[in-house]
């Protein structure tokens, strides 16, 4: 079968290109190795995860918050295996959602595993053995990407684990480790944490989140430690091993000293790799290095023009987001458009509660670019609609330019900052400035009124609640 392209990997930014590519008029195929579509995010990751973090912060109010609300529930019990059908459910919905919008935009699903046997031909291999090839003029590699594991972690799926077997755990936890307490393991860890698992971080780096701006990584933690976590940072894992009913972590801290730490569980989370095994890329002469496909940032060609690649297996941030902006970018750009995609202004959110969300630049980025800015900053602790519902935890960060006062990078943590941060990313799309956003109304009460402070704390420091 000919068609007109053919997208291998139906996540996000497959699902997307493939719907943009069908809008455009073109005859499209996709291809999915697994027999539910919608890739990690829809099945191990940002959908599931979600599920869960909403089922277990429920059940942390119900303990805890519930009575000084006028609310008695008598005992309160986490039915984990309740949580995980209902996560299936939820997951299960999704994907009959992504099937009906493959049959609405005649595209054409291939389920099986596809590799290049030429520039133009893909070999769909299929569970029951038998073999398909279908031709496209273009193709568009979405496959995502996997858990990083390293060897002297001994991943065995079952005392320790990733992201894919935590989302289905069938009991709790006593003492969950975390190796990683970046945005996967922040969130997962924090699930568990909610639902009464002793959880300890073993982190790299010095601080939570560590690719985010340092003051989230601080507010983050205190959050997360008033559960009862431990973490251990500056220190680097050497050996994780399962001991039959226990998990044993040994690692060393910024002095040398040894730390062994016991648990039930081990979550390795210490970040993901591009998926791009058995594809057959060597085939076609399709450039990688270090494991991610080369592209031309002006088009996401690889070297092999026909072939465009998105999302995880290309550089950038690994967010589902990214891989849609690209997947329709790709789509546009094969039908002759002039698409763009803004890299500065992609936001990246942590579903912790309190949320952390960000887009633009860092404190620590602009400092190293020696970039003059200012700051301003407003706690939720003085907004009346998250004093209203107990969620004070948490600030708004802006960062703007001293001299223009635009803004370059806003940074918050607090109830619902994951929406809030839409905001922020049509603001510096339109390049607005500190001072274009504090003259604008924000109704009132609302959480959003902290992004307004903030901006009028940036601009003269003259906030008015605070």
């Amino acid at each position: 079968m000919q068609y007109d392209v053919v997208v291998i990997g139906s996540g996000p930014g497959g699902y997307v290109a493939a719907i943009r590519c069908s809008q455009l008029g073109f005859k499209t195929a996709i291809i999915e190795k697994y027999n539910a579509m919608g890739g990690t995010c829809l099945n191990v990751g940002c959908i599931p995860s979600k599920a869960l973090l909403d089922s277990s912060e429920h059940y942390y109010n119900a303990v805890n918050h519930f009575e000084e609300h006028g609310i008695t529930t008598g005992k309160v019990k986490a039915d984990l295996s309740k949580m995980i059908e209902r996560k299936g459910g939820v997951v299960k919905k999704m994907n009959d959602g992504i099937t009906y919008l493959m049959k609405k935009n005649k595209i054409d699903v291939k389920n099986g595993f596809g590799s290049f046997v030429d520039k133009n031909t893909i070999k769909i291999a299929k569970e029951d053995g038998s073999e398909e090839q279908i031709t496209g003029k273009n193709i568009i590699i979405a496959t995502g990407s996997k858990p990083t594991i390293l060897p002297f972690m001994n991943y065995d799926k079952t005392r320790i684990i990733t992201s894919t077997e935590a989302l289905k755990l069938h009991e709790l936890p006593k003492h969950l480790v975390v190796i990683g307490a970046g945005v996967i393991g922040a969130e997962l860890g924090s699930v568990y944490a909610r639902l009464g698992s002793k959880v300890t971080f073993v982190e790299f780096a010095d601080g939570m989140i560590p690719t985010m701006d340092k003051t989230m990584g601080k507010e983050l933690q205190k959050s997360i430690k008033k559960l009862g976590a431990d973490f251990y940072f500056n220190t680097k894992v050497s050996l994780i091993e399962n001991l039959g009913k226990e998990v044993k972590i040994t690692a060393e801290d910024k002095d040398g000293k040894k730390v062994e730490i016991l648990g039930d569980y081990c979550l390795v989370s210490i970040g993901r790799r591009p998926y791009i095994d058995n594809l057959n890329l060597e085939a076609v002469g399709v450039a990688t290095d270090r494991g991610k496909v080369l592209v031309d940032d002006h088009t996401l060609q690889t070297n092999v023009p026909n072939i465009y690649a998105i999302g995880d297996v290309i550089r950038g941030a690994m967010l589902a987001h990214k891989a849609e902006e690209e997947g329709v970018f790709v789509a546009e750009t094969i039908a002759g458009q002039k698409p763009h995609v803004n890299y500065n202004l992609i936001p990246g959110v942590v579903y912790t509660w309190p949320e952390v969300a960000a887009v633009g630049k860092t404190e620590e980025e602009l400092k190293q670019a020696g970039v003059a800015y200012k700051a301003g900053s407003f706690p939720f602790k003085a907004l009346g609609r998250a004093t209203a519902s107990g969620d004070v935890d948490g600030l708004v960060k802006v960062l703007a330019d001293k001299n223009t006062d635009e803004i370059l990078g806003v940074h918050m943590i607090g109830a619902r900052a994951a929406d809030m941060i839409g905001e922020a990313v049509t603001a510096m799309e339109f390049r607005a400035s500190a001072e274009d956003i504090s003259r604008i109304s924000h109704a009132h009460p609302t959480y959003l009124e902290a992004m307004k402070e903030a901006c009028l704390a940036a601009t003269e420091n003259r906030a008015i609640h605070s």
